[in-house]
């Protein structure tokens, strides 16, 4: 919790977002126009799941741009990159990030271990 408050309240490192964010926007606005949407599209499924500061979702966002200016400079479709299930995609991209699901699957666990322990200790 206390990495989120740092991070939140740090103006340097959101001024530094910031401009990193900007020049984000600016390559994705020079990709192709299918590239852009699809970009945009797994941007906003992302960032309805990011726990946390988000920052980590962030270098995500670059890495996938990264990809994104490599598949274009090689002329392929963007679906050859994300293939049809943009979804399944996604959700690989975001395997190691914190995310809102993986906070409620981790608290959804821990309630139940802790309900069953206490049962065990009883008996």
């Amino acid at each position: 919790m206390s990495d989120f408050f740092n991070d939140y309240f740090n103006i340097k490192k959101i001024m530094e977002e910031k401009r990193e964010y900007k020049k984000q926007v600016a390559r994705i606005k020079a990709l192709p126009e299918e590239y852009q949407y699809v970009f945009d599209k797994i941007q906003g499924y992302m960032f309805g799941l990011a726990g946390g500061s988000g920052y980590d979702i962030m270098k995500i966002h670059f890495e996938l741009l990264d990809l994104f200016e490599t598949a274009v400079a090689e002329g392929k479709h963007v679906l050859e990159v994300t293939g049809n299930n943009v979804a399944a995609f996604c959700d690989e991209l975001l395997r190691n990030a914190q995310t809102w699901t993986e906070n409620r699957r981790e608290k959804l666990n821990s309630d139940i271990m802790k309900k069953f322990k206490k049962e065990n200790d009883l008996k």
